[in-house]
């Protein structure tokens, strides 16, 4: 909206002072010719904008000139700026919004305390993009168009129709009951019910949404924390075996990555990490782990452990003796051949 940029672009030269056309337009994501306009627009509603001409012109705001947003202490303003800066700002397409907050945040800060607030800020890092032991998963990406969609039907209350693609499906349209949105480890799921059903999606594999006139068959109050883990305990009892299993912090990844879940992870006293995986059954959990060879122990069940140590024994047997001669080193290749490929000078 046009007035939420006029706000966004007096705050940017409150807070940096003078601003060329161009650098206006990359902060606000417009074209020059928009700022311009912009420019015009504040000056005739008074706000005292003006031009300095020049190689390093801009455009600037007189001195003394502020706004006002009362109501937050100084802590409570380093609260929201420290939540602002984490990673994942753009789950649920509120990105924009998030950046926009923060500015009026920072300007509703007295003058005094505006820079050790910001300095304070680059002394806190949420959410860092490498932890201590492994690479975060890379934030899945949510098309604007779809996350806004989906965001107004919930927050609405009205039914909404997805395009989604189920694991190993055809991509079709579903409507559904919204009941909230839930964001964990960067990843996004939509909660909601269909035909009376609870259905969970992954807002990633919504292709795109399209929000409903009728209001959604849905209780007025929902306890979302406590939905989720409801959700959370079916999926993980539906046909799935958990199993303790210790890793090498340097695979933890790899197990991610063949895992249906990872939960409660803790160093042992080795350096390595006990944690509690979840597999489809025992077959996929036998293979999950044999791919990570001596870098995981499964502790339990003792039917798993003995599944990996016969295929470990089997393989050993297979490499016991030496190899077949003629499997030693490769055929030399035919004189003539090698001599085609490789002519002298």
């Amino acid at each position: 909206m046009r007035a939420d940029r006029l706000v966004s672009l007096v705050l940017l030269l409150r807070q940096r002072g003078r601003m060329t056309a161009d650098t206006l337009a990359r902060e606000l994501e417009v074209s020059t010719r928009t700022v311009l306009r912009d420019i015009e627009a504040l000056s005739a509603a008074g706000v005292p904008v003006y031009a300095e001409r020049g190689r390093h012109g801009g455009f600037a705001l007189l001195p003394g000139f502020r706004t006002e947003l009362t109501g937050l202490n100084h802590d409570e303003a380093l609260a929201l700026l420290t939540a602002g800066s984490r990673r994942g700002e753009q789950v649920f397409g509120l990105g924009s919004a998030l950046a926009s907050a923060m500015l009026k945040v920072v300007d509703a800060l007295p003058e005094g305390h505006r820079a050790t607030a910001g300095d304070a800020v680059r002394r806190f890092l949420v959410e860092p993009e490498t932890d201590l032991l492994s690479r975060r998963p890379p934030t899945e990406e949510v098309p604007a168009t779809t996350m806004v969609e989906i965001r107004r039907a919930v927050l609405a209350g009205h039914r909404l129709r997805i395009h989604y693609a189920a694991t190993d499906q055809a991509p079709r349209w579903r409507t559904v009951d919204p009941i909230g949105l839930v964001t964990v480890r960067d990843r996004g799921y939509l909660l909601a019910t269909r035909s009376g059903a609870d259905r969970t999606y992954r807002l990633s594999r919504v292709l795109a949404a399209e929000e409903l006139p009728e209001p959604a068959r849905r209780p007025d109050e929902v306890d979302l924390d406590r939905a989720w883990r409801e959700r959370c305990a079916r999926f993980l009892a539906d046909g799935h075996i958990a199993v303790p299993v210790r890793v090498n912090p340097e695979r933890r990844e790899d197990l991610l990555s063949t895992a249906v879940a990872v939960r409660a992870a803790a160093p042992d006293a080795d350096g390595w990490l006990r944690l509690e995986a979840t597999f489809q059954d025992a077959r996929h959990a036998e293979w999950a782990l044999w791919q990570l060879g001596t870098d995981a122990e499964a502790l339990a069940p003792e039917s798993l452990r003995s599944s990996l140590r016969n295929r470990a024994a089997a393989m050993a047997g297979r490499y016991a003796d030496p190899a077949p001669a003629d499997a030693h080193s490769p055929r030399e290749p035919h004189r003539d051949a090698e001599q085609t490929r490789h002519p002298l000078p």
